[in-house]
């Protein structure tokens, strides 16, 4: 940390142009998305460069029709009188997280049901290639603006967003005869409603997630959750093995991080790589983004002076994070920082829940679901977390893990007494009743779910759908 923060001193007032990198499926071969179908299993990804999805005498490319392959998880037929032949997902993140995720799995279900995607996404965007999402569409969106103009003419689609639109956006869209939606990814806990206002129907990933939104006033929402699917395989992920990366996901957008980030590659080659390997004792694991969300320095303000005396615990760290955050968090575990690794963003995820213990969750009120929380115990590895909203909807207490009182109530009176509970052996993972628990979130019941939801969209007319 020393030398971040002597490096950022000297480099304060140089500016970094930050070098723009191309987009993962810019870098593959162009392929014609009239030619052929995709096959099974197969992604085909497409360059706004060339021949694009949107323009010229071809069909519109919302409107393909192709043959809806078996997934392997069962034979689902597609839903018989589909509203809309695709779903137009625009998720502009430039971050990977569980919202990415999230979106290909959606893109995954909606095919199995006979529904295809095109998914706008940023052009600086990487992750999107490391996630499989066969037969989908994707196109590079600079500025949501630019959507009317995109869409002016075509046929009426279903709209999702992910990333939201600017209201003058999402009217002109709906002017258009689209149907506008949005995914919360977030509680409204604390957060300004006003940019979910103009959408005709929002979808959420919790319970918690739709109580806040109407504890907010938002009423327009779908009365019940999609929740999220297990998705462990990343494409490349098991072709390397768990080792120490940064631990930093620089900004950017910020001089200091463009600064440390140049730097940072100079300075780590005078690290030796470290390949992870199980230490003795207790291993206890954050598989995360460390982003202020978690609130992971404010939980391990309570929670280290604690494990500080329990020496046989390890304290295991897979996920990075901006500078402030990590530079926080190290402070929080300063009590206990000669039990602390951290390992960065790993791609093989699997490997790093299977390779602890127990999963340790952030604080509650702003965490949307936990998709770690589900990735965790779909391994087989126990979830630790405090009993509230969303993870009485995640963790089955005393099956698939254990919750404990918020320690911001008792000081971790009961995340200790928890903690000793695990040492001394009082827990095991019950495989068949969390096998039972995490059936909700199977890709087979995210299918029914979403064949609900088309059910709603299906009865819905031009503008805006009804209260929930």
């Amino acid at each position: 940390m020393g030398f971040f923060q002597f490096a950022a001193g000297v480099l304060a007032l140089l500016q970094f142009n930050g070098r723009k990198t191309e987009a993962a499926w810019d870098r593959r071969p162009h392929v014609d998305p009239w030619r052929g179908a995709a096959q099974s299993g197969q992604r085909h990804v497409y360059s706004r460069r060339g021949n694009s999805i949107l323009g010229g005498k071809r069909r519109t490319a919302w409107l393909w029709s192709q043959e809806i392959a078996s997934s392997g998880a069962g034979t689902l037929k597609p839903y018989p009188a589909n509203v809309f032949d695709t779903c137009i997902q625009i998720n502009l993140q430039q971050g990977f997280g569980g919202g990415e995720v999230f979106t290909a799995a959606l893109t995954r279900a909606l095919r199995r049901i006979g529904i295809g995607t095109l998914l706008f996404v940023d052009p600086h965007a990487e992750a999107w290639s490391s996630l499989p999402m066969p037969d989908t569409r994707v196109e590079s969106l600079a500025d949501l603006a630019d959507l009317p103009g995109l869409l002016h003419g075509k046929p009426r689609s279903w709209l999702l967003f992910h990333t939201f639109a600017p209201a003058e956006v999402v009217d002109a869209l709906r002017a258009q005869g689209h149907l506008v939606s949005a995914f919360a990814h977030m509680p409204l806990y604390g957060r300004d409603p006003r940019p979910l206002v103009p959408f005709d129907l929002i979808l959420a990933g919790s319970r918690h997630v739709i109580a806040s939104l109407h504890a907010a006033g938002i009423r327009r929402v779908h009365p019940e959750p999609l929740y999220a699917v297990a998705q462990i395989d990343r494409v490349g992920a098991g072709s390397e093995p768990l080792r120490a990366r940064s631990r930093y996901d620089w900004d950017r957008r910020k001089l200091r991080d463009r600064a440390l980030g140049a730097l940072e590659p100079l300075w780590r080659r005078f690290l030796t790589e470290t390949a992870y390997a199980r230490r003795t004792g207790l291993a206890l694991g954050v598989v995360s983004r460390i982003t202020p969300i978690k609130q992971f320095p404010l939980l391990f303000t309570h929670l280290a002076p604690i494990l500080a005396r329990h020496p046989v615990v390890q304290l295991e760290i897979f996920g990075s994070g901006g500078y402030a955050s990590i530079r926080d968090l190290a402070r929080a575990l300063r009590p206990i920082r000669e039990r602390v690794r951290f390992w960065g963003y790993q791609r093989d995820v699997g490997a790093a829940y299977r390779s602890v213990d127990f999963l340790l969750t952030g604080l509650p009120e702003k965490e949307a679901l936990g998709l770690n929380v589900i990735e965790a115990q779909a391994c087989g590895t126990p979830v630790i977390a405090p009993d509230a909203p969303p993870f009485d909807e995640t963790v089955m207490h005393g099956a698939s893990g254990l919750r404990y009182r918020d320690p911001r109530e008792d000081e971790g009176a009961d995340f200790e007494r928890t903690l000793e509970l695990v040492l001394g052996g009082g827990f095991r993972f019950d495989k068949e009743s969390a096998g039972a628990h995490l059936l909700r979130f199977s890709e087979d019941a995210f299918v029914e779910r979403l064949r609900a939801l088309i059910g709603v969209l299906a009865g819905a007319g031009l503008g805006r759908i009804g209260a929930s």
